[in-house]
């Protein structure tokens, strides 16, 4: 286990290296620089910029400074738009945000999903089934900005039950939680339906109802603990894609996360904050299906014994 453990976090660690090489490669390699917005500006000024933000040094030392400050330093450097914030201020402010969203989206997901894919899987071609598999598909098929649109037309401006933008209370949670819940949960509906009719077809299963155990206790001794591991496979990714906000979902709403700086960021040519906001969602993913991983040898102890022999 320990094996495997260190392993995995030796190929995360170098996935991040790639990440972070790649992604800087990328963003230096667009034409123009971050300052062509800025319109009419005297050479001298701009020089200066181009020294504080290392932007006249040769690519493969602003990558070495790059690397060391973010690696050794922690520290994504600072805003070329902002004078007074870093990217690390950015994100400390824009992350808990769209992690309270992210979270709050993924309980939503995780729970309705399996609860609608072992209800469909024990009423196989039958009503509750049939129900179920429609909201899959209506979440899989709509997109969360048109499901985000709906809600506000109908909650918001309708019947103004809750509130449609900003972020104050608990109540302006629930609207873009739910948009964004929808397609995961639809996707891990599905996933867990097809693995539990897998699941409750095997020769353990029908051995359990031969010996006379209740249908409560096989679903949920046997069948569920087995038929929920392809779906723990697909929740870091999907935890990384919730908890780090979604940019449509967050500008529909007005909710100032990870989404919102990311976009300006783009908007303003903004190195450090594209780099940065990049860096950190990757990090987030990659540590997440770390987790998973090591998650996944706990519930199906036969993986312990592939991950230390490999």
């Amino acid at each position: 286990m320990l094996k495997y453990t260190l392993k995995r976090l030796g190929w995360a660690i170098l996935t991040l290296w790639a990440i972070i090489t790649l992604t800087f490669i990328l963003m230096h390699s667009v034409p123009g620089d971050p300052f062509a917005r800025e319109g009419t500006m005297p050479e001298s000024v701009r020089e200066n910029l181009n020294r504080y933000y290392n932007l006249d040094k040769p690519k493969i030392v602003q990558y070495g400074l790059y690397l060391k400050s973010v690696v050794i330093d922690l520290d994504f450097g600072p805003s070329i738009k902002s004078s007074t914030l870093s990217v690390n201020d950015y994100i400390s402010k824009g992350f808990p945000v769209s992690f309270h969203l992210g979270i709050q989206s993924l309980i939503i997901a995780i729970s309705f999903g399996l609860v609608l894919g072992i209800i469909a899987s024990l009423n196989r071609n039958k009503w509750p089934d049939y129900l179920a598999m429609i909201l899959a598909i209506i979440g899989v098929s709509v997109p969360s900005f048109i499901l985000a649109t709906i809600l506000i037309n109908y909650f918001a401006v309708e019947w103004r039950l809750l509130p449609v933008a900003t972020w104050k209370s608990w109540s302006h949670t629930i609207l873009p939680s739910i948009s964004l819940a929808m397609l995961p949960m639809a996707y891990i509906a599905r996933l867990m339906r097809s693995s539990m009719l897998e699941v409750m077809g095997q020769d353990y299963i029908l051995t359990a109802t031969a010996k006379g155990l209740s249908k409560n206790t096989i679903v949920v001794k046997h069948a569920i603990r087995n038929a929920i591991l392809p779906v723990v496979t697909v929740i870091g990714i999907i935890a990384a894609n919730l908890v780090t906000g979604s940019f449509i979902v967050e500008s529909i709403f007005g909710i100032p996360g990870m989404g919102d700086m990311f976009v300006n960021g783009i908007f303003n040519r903004d190195y450090p904050v594209i780099l940065g906001s990049t860096i950190f969602y990757s990090a987030i993913l990659i540590f997440l299906i770390f987790v998973v991983d090591v998650a996944y040898t706990w519930i199906d102890p036969r993986i312990k014994v592939t991950g230390g022999n490999g």
